[in-house]
């Protein structure tokens, strides 16, 4: 589908965390919010250390209440073992029936590891680029062993007391840096074939497993050219990688406050020189960090105007907004902005799909396994 502009449709996401909530009702609500607004998807972050309950067990409740709207938790890939997290996944991606997605993250710090019983030699930690090529494999696993089950591997018939065809179970016979997994899953293949997967590409260290790996990167910029600038490098490490697509779908991550809804943005918002994370802008002087990307403070029409102009541009497939308060400014960013991008024709009125692989035009891929299984006759 395209907009009115010609350019492909944009894609919108929105983070549903919640402080302090331990019960599954704010995020529910929330996810059902979302959906209402045919956003692409949720996320919910997690990590060691982090108070809160799990988000890929909160999603798995919500999975159920929901129809559409995808549904993404951060795993770490430390400290957790590759053959339980795509499991895991993959669970998911059945109970949502196919609205599964991963956001991948590693989990760096000393604290982190004592929580394991571990200490990193001499007290330091691996470095960015080490966790993030561990990170790699382990989406490189995943991928194998959701593959490793033939779409039809599945026969239940009662009559022979068969459940599986075993022809059809593939090991993956994987060796990587820090880990082995000779597969085949204990879960059937996923409705997607592959659960969509995320990485968030701001940091450099990020960027090669991401161009690899990732269906969708999020990138915290401040600039419609700094976030051009990550995504071509995106792509380019994709092609040296020999990724058979263009790279990920890069979205723009955002804070967004929209508690003064009637007053117009302010000023320095994408300012040249702008960094990630750094405070932009602050009504009354008061100092504001946005930790999960640069921050958004204004109202619901001017951010559909800041978002249709990166859109424009062609600096980015879309946005993912993190609500500062997250009832408030979540219910304004759907109602508000969403509706008037959609009333421009540049977001979608109705989910076309069931699937958040449909949602964000990515094929469902092959089984690896199943195509060589064809050619060698049988053999695997």
């Amino acid at each position: 589908m395209t907009s009115s502009s010609g350019r492909g449709l944009l894609h919108l996401a929105a983070a549903v965390d919640q402080r302090s909530a331990y019960d599954a009702a704010p995020y529910l609500e929330s996810a059902r919010l979302a959906e209402r607004g045919a956003l692409d998807f949720v996320t919910l972050d997690d990590g060691f250390a982090r108070p809160g309950p799990d988000a890929l067990a909160v999603l798995s409740r919500v999975a159920p209440a929901t129809h559409r709207v995808g549904l993404v938790p951060t795993v770490t890939t430390t400290h957790t073992e590759p053959f339980h997290v795509q499991a895991a996944v993959a669970t998911l991606d059945w109970v949502s029936r196919g609205r599964a997605g991963w956001r991948i993250a590693v989990s760096a710090t000393e604290r982190e590891a004592r929580l394991f019983g571990r200490r990193h030699d001499r007290g330091e930690a691996p470095s960015a680029a080490a966790l993030w090529q561990e990170a790699g494999e382990v989406a490189d696993v995943a991928a194998r062993l959701w593959d490793s089950w033939e779409d039809d591997a599945e026969i239940r018939d009662a009559a022979t007391g068969r459940f599986v065809d075993r022809d059809k179970l593939h090991p993956v016979d994987f060796t990587g840096s820090a880990f082995s997994v000779k597969g085949p899953s204990i879960v059937p293949r996923p409705p997607q074939g592959h659960p969509v997967r995320l990485v968030d590409a701001t940091e450099e260290e990020a960027r090669p497993a991401a161009a690899r790996y990732a269906d969708v990167a999020l990138v915290r910029a401040a600039s419609p050219g700094q976030a051009a600038a990550v995504r071509s490098e995106l792509r380019d490490l994709a092609v040296r990688a020999g990724r058979d697509t263009d790279g990920p779908l890069v979205l723009a991550s955002l804070t967004v406050d929209l508690g003064d809804g009637e007053h117009v943005a302010e000023p320095g918002w994408g300012s040249p020189g702008a960094a990630p994370g750094r405070r932009l802008g602050g009504r009354g002087g008061g100092s504001r960090t946005a930790a999960p990307g640069p921050l958004y403070r204004g109202g619901p029409v001017d951010l559909a105007e800041l978002i249709g102009s990166w859109h424009r541009e062609g600096a980015v497939d879309g946005f993912h907004v993190t609500p500062a308060e997250p009832r408030r400014d979540l219910e304004r960013f759907v109602n508000g902005t969403v509706a008037l991008l959609q009333h421009r024709g540049l977001f979608r009125t109705f989910y076309p799909g069931s699937t958040l692989r449909e949602h964000l035009g990515l094929a469902r891929p092959a089984s690896r396994y199943a195509v060589r299984h064809a050619v060698t006759g049988g053999a695997s």
